[in-house]
């Protein structure tokens, strides 16, 4: 098999500039692309430096004052070419996706068509950026709101999902009249040098360089004055909870925005009337899909005591079968973690599992062949273990027993994440407690679905540790702008507010 029909599509060189505002750049160190495939290079990238940060910065600034003042409709269409463009590069998109990061090729191409998604979602979003208007208690007077371009936003994104994550920031912002500066992951940068690739595609030749930049580079060198800048008024960040902190504190002392969607301790709460293959397909795909390397990854599944034992077989047996391996093979389902740092966490949960008392049901084992992968595995599991309130980006299936729906719930709550949960019941009492007031506590609450695969058309997000930010459809565009309240006098008076008389 070979890598080279993708990445000669994509334009990826053997040695590739990771920065781009109207001209590649990149005057920093060298970064290496390695595939947790088999652990061979890919490419090479020349990193951005501070000189390439300001030159990015400076284009950026220059090209909103001609972006914001494009009709927003407009700028829909120049989204809609962008979703032509991403349509016409799926395969070998997808294909680079699954080769730099390691999930099976369905997920790579998934991936790329949630870009297309958000991209044709944002078409039509580009002539609903609505305002609202209000009765004034003055007479002849007219008061509404609008909402207003904000900016330069920075996108900060993880590895699992190198593509998607970007398209839900870049295409929203980008119908909302904003410029980006997108900082993707080290361990990913081809895939986004690829994107910027397509961008160009569209871009260049309309004169609108500079609206989607491209910022490789460390987080030392680049990453803390994007978050530093003042003239970067949103910061939309993907990542761990320790690094949500970072950036949440730094934007916060310049009173700016963060955007922040961080990590999940996601679960499946199980009754007894449940579906058993309904439970089975969701909880193998949320657990050991993109190796549990997603942020809505299914961590921990409460079983009912009286079923527990018949899934828990269900779920060995179906472990036993999974083909591990290759992810541009089409009979695989789970790939490589992304690196060999990866394999350690996955490594030292299992040793931290073990001191606890953890059950380890089936796997916890490292696979010896070249490249990163590991078991999919699954633990017999308690509250009191403290591994179980930690995200382990792993696929580390932590199952536990209860009675009550209530005990349940309770216990679900009571991690520090809040992204994704789900219940699988036919009983709608259980189904309208589990999303009562007193029910689940995440920004994502299912019925008889899993944790993962959320639709682009809802707004993404989490609570608690999560971060509390929304990204993707619904109202989420509103972060991406700027309100402003309007009050028209068409009189020859000026009556003032709450009747003051004054003078």
């Amino acid at each position: 098999m070979t890598t080279l029909d993708f990445l000669n599509e994509l334009g990826i060189e053997k040695v590739n500039f990771g920065g781009y505002s109207d001209k590649w750049l990149g005057s920093g160190s060298e970064l290496d692309s390695v595939t947790p495939v088999d652990g061979t290079l890919i490419a090479k990238i020349k990193q951005c430096n501070s000189g390439d940060y300001e030159n990015i910065m400076q284009k950026s600034s220059e090209i909103f004052k001609k972006w914001r003042m494009e009709p927003a409709p407009k700028r829909g269409e120049v989204v809609r070419n962008l979703a032509n463009a991403f349509r016409k590069h799926k395969v070998a998109l997808g294909k680079l996706i699954s080769w730099e990061m390691g999930k099976i090729q369905a997920e790579g191409e998934g991936e790329v068509q949630e870009m297309i998604d958000i991209a044709d979602y944002a078409v039509g979003l580009s002539r609903q950026l609505y305002g609202k208007t209000m009765h004034s208690e003055r007479p002849n007077h007219r008061m509404y709101e609008q909402w207003h371009p904000l900016g330069t936003v920075g996108i900060v994104t993880a590895f699992n999902f190198p593509g998607a994550v970007w398209a839900w920031n870049a295409m929203i912002a980008a119908v909302c009249g904003d410029v980006m500066v997108w900082k993707p992951s080290s361990k990913t940068p081809l895939t986004a040098i690829a994107i910027q690739k397509i961008v160009n595609e569209v871009m260049t030749p309309l004169g609108w360089d500079g609206v989607m930049s491209l910022l490789v580079g460390s987080s030392r060198d680049v990453g803390e004055l994007l978050v530093h800048d003042r003239r970067v008024p949103l910061v939309s960040a993907t990542g761990s909870c320790h690094m949500g902190r970072k950036i949440g504190e730094a934007v916060a002392k310049r009173l700016a925005r963060s955007l922040l969607e961080l990590g999940g301790n996601n679960a499946i709460i199980v009754m007894p009337d449940s579906d058993p293959e309904l439970v089975l397909r969701a909880v193998l795909f949320g657990a050991v899909g993109t190796s549990g390397q997603r942020c809505t990854s299914t961590r921990r599944l409460f079983l009912h005591k009286s079923i527990s034992a018949s899934i828990i077989d269900k779920l060995i047996t179906s472990y036993s079968q999974i083909k591990i391996g290759n992810p541009l093979d089409s009979d695989t389902l789970v790939g490589p973690l992304v690196d060999d740092k990866a394999v350690k966490e996955y490594s030292d949960a299992l040793e931290i599992i073990k001191k606890e008392k953890g059950e380890i049901l089936y796997g916890g084992n490292v696979i010896q062949r070249d490249g990163y992968y590991v078991e999919p595995t699954l633990v017999k599991a308690n509250m009191d273990m403290e591994i179980v309130r930690e995200e382990t980006f792993a696929p580390i299936l932590y199952i536990f027993e209860f009675e009550g729906l209530e005990e349940a719930i309770e216990a679900h709550n009571s991690v520090d994440q809040g992204l994704s949960s789900s219940i699988f019941t036919k009983d709608m009492q259980s189904v309208e407690k589990f999303l009562s007031h007193s029910g689940s506590d995440c920004g994502i609450a299912n019925v008889n679905i899993g944790t993962s695969g959320a639709e682009i058309g809802g707004a993404f997000g989490g609570e608690k540790d999560t971060g509390g930010g929304r990204e993707a459809g619904s109202d989420s565009w509103k972060a991406y702008m700027r309100r402003q309240t309007n009050t028209l006098n068409w009189s020859d008076d000026l009556p003032l507010a709450q009747g003051i008389e004054f003078g």
